[in-house]
């Protein structure tokens, strides 16, 4: 009998000093992490800002896809929020209470099992050379019980640290991947409106030719903003020749103006008029990277519908919208034109 007293006695004394133990210790707590993610800050927010967008880079989603997830009225934005349910993962919801786009986003997660707490958690992104700097970090107080878990499984940072660097990683791999996105459509045989267009022409090889399109581009909008000369729609470029075999292209680059204005010599630009045309209509939503894949579905379109391109004529690249207002090379848009008799 003794004995058994002197175990209940020892139980009791581990129980108190793992209270005292527990409760001494610091209640405030702050994980962190920092990843340089190799995309531009508008396109890494983009991921963050949208709670349905979450699922992709997760971790938590990553242990438990089956978990159910119900959004509130909003998911994007101030106000937004969302709940999880799994038995992994547990339960809880997150809400963002604060955007200043797209430096940061202020957030609070309350957990409803498998036991109770409430965090603020913070997302800071910076540009920076490479990329956007992301930095991933939760603090708040522990309540007694949650000292006492935490205690014995190496503390909180051990527990989550882990989870916010896989989540890093993927979100580096989720908003990366958003950059490659892109699609092409056939629009069919359109007709072209022509009209006036101050150019600057060039010869130039594959490896130059986006250097040597976008240098055009800017002497002939330079040139037009300094004389307060009318613009009528956006940039293109003119192929004259392209001998792949001799890596060879001849091109013209060009902006469409109001009414026909000829530059001084002294400029080295030209006036140029395009006649309307009936072409094969080609749109490119993504990097120009892919132009090569929008002109092989046109001229695959002509050779499917037995049509005859027109080879006296150049073809046509028009560049709908300007990249300095869209980060996300995958919301460029581009129309190409190959002419048909």
């Amino acid at each position: 009998m003794k004995f058994g007293k002197y175990i209940v006695l020892l139980l009791l004394l581990l129980f108190v000093g793992t209270s005292i133990y527990v409760a001494t210790l610091d209640k405030k707590y702050k994980v962190e992490r920092t990843k340089i993610i190799a995309a531009p800050i508008e396109v890494v927010f983009d991921q963050l800002i949208d709670f349905k967008k979450w699922p992709a880079w997760s971790p938590w989603i990553e242990q438990e896809p089956s978990a159910t997830l119900t959004y509130g009225t909003k998911s994007i934005g101030e106000g937004a929020s969302y709940r999880w349910d799994g038995e992994k993962i547990g339960a809880g919801n997150m809400e963002t209470i604060g955007v200043h786009e797209p430096d940061s986003i202020t957030q609070k997660i309350t957990f409803t099992a498998p036991f109770e707490s409430s965090s603020a958690v913070f997302w800071k992104l910076k540009s920076v050379e490479g990329g956007t700097e992301v930095t991933w970090s939760m603090q708040g107080e522990m309540n007694f019980m949650m000292k006492g878990f935490m205690a014995f499984s190496g503390g909180i940072d051990k527990q989550v640290g882990p989870d916010y660097e896989r989540g890093l990683i993927k979100l580096d791999s989720v908003s990366t991947a958003a950059l490659k996105v892109f699609t092409v459509d056939v629009n069919g045989v359109k007709m072209h409106g022509g009209g006036y267009y101050m150019y600057s022409s060039a010869s130039t090889n594959m490896k130059q030719l986006g250097d040597k399109i976008q240098e055009l581009i800017s002497k002939v909008e330079a040139f037009i903003d300094q004389n307060s000369i009318s613009q009528a729609g956006m940039p293109f470029t003119l192929y004259h020749k392209m001998d792949q075999d001799n890596n060879a292209i001849i091109l013209s680059c060009a902006v469409p103006i109001v009414e026909g204005v000829t530059p001084p010599v002294s400029s080295g630009l030209l006036l140029g008029e395009l006649k309307p045309f009936k072409a094969v209509k080609v749109t490119l939503k993504g990097d120009y990277t892919n132009l090569q894949a929008a002109w092989s579905a046109g001229y695959a379109y002509i050779a499917d519908n037995q049509l005859d391109a027109d080879l006296t004529k150049p073809v046509l690249e028009m560049y709908v919208n300007d990249p300095e207002d869209f980060p996300n090379p995958a919301d460029w848009i581009t129309e190409l034109y190959v002419p048909i008799k």
